[in-house]
């Protein structure tokens, strides 16, 4: 198995959820997170000067698939979330060596 981890701009959020739902991936975990990337931030220009944000708003979800899966939802998050311009987020894929339902006796 693996856990597919992607931080990914809050508006894309249901674009991807539904794409993954069309390729019969349902389970995630949801998280608002705040971090910054290698843009560093971004420059906000006000009346009354520039100001810099470093802490951007993104959601993180968190994905646990078979292995055979794991392209086609890496794939399929790419796809959802991309708006074509710098910040539109990140993937990492992390092994899982074992997945145990807490109702499980």
């Amino acid at each position: 198995m693996k856990m597919i981890v992607a931080v990914i701009r809050p508006e894309r959020l249901q674009n991807v959820k539904d794409a993954l739902r069309c390729n019969g991936i349902m389970g995630m975990t949801m998280v608002p997170v705040k971090g910054r990337g290698s843009q560093s931030g971004i420059n906000i220009s006000t009346r009354t000067g520039t100001l810099r944000v470093d802490e951007i708003d993104k959601m993180m979800l968190e994905i646990v698939v078979e292995d055979d899966q794991k392209q086609l939802t890496i794939d399929t998050v790419k796809e959802a979330a991309l708006t074509g311009h710098i910040g539109d987020g990140r993937i990492f894929v992390i092994p899982v060596e074992e997945s145990i339902k807490v109702h499980d006796e």
